[in-house]
């Protein structure tokens, strides 16, 4: 149960996320209860995940890790938003960070 906090987690995140792209910076209105409601339950199930032993290093890595990849993914599908080499190398050090910082 511990993980599946983590993942509603990460999935609130990147829905508010890709909501506040949708929003027109917050001018489109019809978007604000979605982005609330995404982030709200985003920093609740964050919680539970911590609650229920997630290291904080570990979920807040992961989160923003898993976050990032998604968002730039899911941006690249829905608006055609660059994913030029850098960024792609970049992503690439963030997992590979997480993963150490998660194997200790």
């Amino acid at each position: 149960m511990t993980w599946l906090w983590l993942i509603l987690a990460i999935v609130g995140e990147v829905t508010g996320t890709l909501g506040l792209r949708a929003s027109e910076g917050l001018t489109r209105k019809i978007w604000l209860p979605p982005i609330l409601i995404s982030y709200v339950s985003a920093f609740f199930f964050l919680g539970m995940a911590l609650r229920t032993g997630v290291p904080i290093g570990v979920a807040y890595g992961v989160w923003t890790a898993l976050g990032i990849v998604l968002i730039a993914a899911l941006a690249r599908v829905i608006w055609k938003d660059p994913i030029t080499m850098r960024m792609a190398a970049g992503i690439t050090l963030i997992i590979v960070g997480v993963l150490l910082v998660e194997m200790g």
